[in-house]
């Protein structure tokens, strides 16, 4: 099972958080470091809030764009 540590964006809908995950990806001819944001839904059963740095592990579809579960706020 993957695990993510990211940021919650949106806590707006109920029992979902969209949480913004960072990584780096190299620049394949300039090889410099470039920073990308990917967001994923989360199934938000620990009530994390808006600006919570919280971890997220994969889990089998509950809806249509949830794949994913917070695991642990930290």
């Amino acid at each position: 099972m993957k695990h993510l540590l990211g940021l919650v964006k949106s806590d707006k809908n109920p029992k979902t958080a969209i949480v913004d995950v960072t990584g780096f990806k190299v620049h394949p001819k300039y090889l410099k470091r470039i920073k990308v944001n990917k967001s994923y839904a989360a199934q938000n059963d620990l009530n994390a809030k808006v600006g919570n740095r919280v971890r997220i592990e994969e889990t089998r579809p509950i809806s249509k764009t949830k794949h994913w579960k917070i695991t642990k706020i930290i």
